[in-house]
């Protein structure tokens, strides 16, 4: 009975529980964001600030410009130089597709049939940034040279007589012609197309398609049900790194096309560096960059991934 009736023993006192953070632990996470918010602070969102105030300046650049809100140049750019505009949407529409067209069994063949060559291709895809934009596209006017082997090649298989019936040539002249300009375009960007391609393809489980071969289906039913749909997120990425750019370009336009192939690009070098019209150049800038970010959430939407490589 006294072993029953006795006092419990004392409770052990509570064990510290976790010290809570320390404030500058949560803080690290943004100390880290800011070099680059301040990156795009400087080099980007001050010089659109900078652009937009210049679009509705007026003056001259003897007399000084002022901002006056005339938003009336923005009219009057567009309405001066949407054949422009058109033109460089669809080169740049054009390039885009052949850069898809041409990508895509390049990027499937890197990933799933190149074996021990993969890291070999893929040098030679990236070979052409180890050299100067303007220098891979000086290349191509010694290509398309009048009377070169190409130009030969592609006037005795009658293809030139195609292409001018298309208004994509003139004659038996490449240089100087829409032509000339897409292929251009399409070699520049080609790369972009590629590399996120084959992020796509090569995260595919190959045994996806070992099991639709167990089902009886097709190579081809194969590619258009599995690998396809599943390869869309570098679709949209390759498209969209191939198309904005390209829409936007003027060196390729500028060394191997003529006044005719001039795009909106050209359009706004002249006005910046020669003409010296700034609010009509920083108008043209912004209804380009409008009119791209429209059909490219158009396109983002339309595509049905969001998931982008």
């Amino acid at each position: 009975m006294s072993t029953l009736t006795e006092a419990p023993p004392p409770l052990a006192p509570d064990a510290p529980g976790p010290k809570p953070p320390r404030r500058r632990g949560r803080l690290t996470p943004y100390w880290l964001l800011l070099p680059g918010i301040l990156w795009l602070l400087v080099f980007f969102a001050l010089p659109m600030i900078y652009q937009a105030s210049t679009s509705v300046q007026t003056g001259s650049l003897e007399e000084g410009y002022e901002v006056t809100w005339h938003f009336a140049t923005y009219w009057d750019a567009l309405s001066a130089y949407w054949p422009q505009f058109v033109r460089s949407v669809l080169y740049a529409g054009t390039a885009t597709v052949l850069c898809l067209l041409l990508g895509y069994p390049l990027a499937y063949l890197i990933a799933f049939r190149a074996g021990r060559w993969r890291n070999l291709i893929m040098i030679l895809v990236i070979a052409p940034f180890f050299t100067s934009f303007l220098i891979r596209t000086l290349a191509w006017k010694t290509i398309l040279a009048d009377g070169g082997p190409v130009v030969g090649a592609l006037n005795s298989l009658h293809v030139l007589d195609v292409t001018s019936w298309l208004g994509l040539t003139a004659g038996d002249r490449v240089l100087a012609t829409p032509l000339a300009v897409i292929c251009g375009l399409t070699y520049n960007f080609l790369p972009f197309m590629i590399l996120p391609l084959y992020t796509s393809l090569e995260r595919i489980d190959g045994r996806l398609h070992e099991a639709a071969g167990d089902l009886y289906a097709r190579p081809w039913t194969t590619f258009r049900k599995v690998t396809f749909p599943l390869s869309m997120p570098g679709v949209v990425s390759g498209t969209l790194l191939t198309f904005i750019p390209a829409a936007g370009d003027y060196v390729n336009a500028d060394l191997l096309g003529s006044t005719d192939t001039r795009m909106v690009g050209n359009v706004i070098q002249t006005q910046f560096l020669r003409v010296l019209d700034y609010p009509t150049a920083a108008a043209l800038s912004f209804i380009l960059m409008a009119a791209i970010l429209l059909m490219v959430t158009f396109y983002i939407r339309r595509s049905g991934t969001e998931d982008l490589v």
